[in-house]
């Protein structure tokens, strides 16, 4: 028996899609980071943002001061699996300085 066609899962051309490894491991780091930042007590009520690329946690967002910044970008660094750390927080200013 012949058959015309390859079964679908043999198909080689239209593969089937497999989203990439690290897509579901920046998934689990995001989840992480932003879970530990939202129960430190230091860290909780800031304005921060957790993107994942390839393993590199992206902090963005505003912070009270530079100890919070600090702190915010330990917590991802005690992480497991994170290759890296960009720490893209801004101190608030409370006011201006006068001249």
């Amino acid at each position: 028996m012949v058959m015309p066609w390859p079964p679908p899962e043999d198909d080689p051309f239209h593969p089937v899609w497999d989203p990439p490894a690290h897509h579901d491991e920046d998934t689990r780091l995001a989840a992480i980071t932003a879970q530990r930042l939202s129960t430190d007590w230091t860290t909780r009520r800031q304005q921060i943002t957790v993107t994942v690329q390839n393993r590199v946690i992206i902090l963005a967002g505003t912070t009270a001061d530079l100890e919070t910044r600090q702190v915010a970008g330990e917590l991802a660094w005690d992480i497991p699996g994170v290759a890296d750390v960009c720490n893209t927080l801004r101190v608030a200013q409370h006011g201006r300085r006068q001249r």
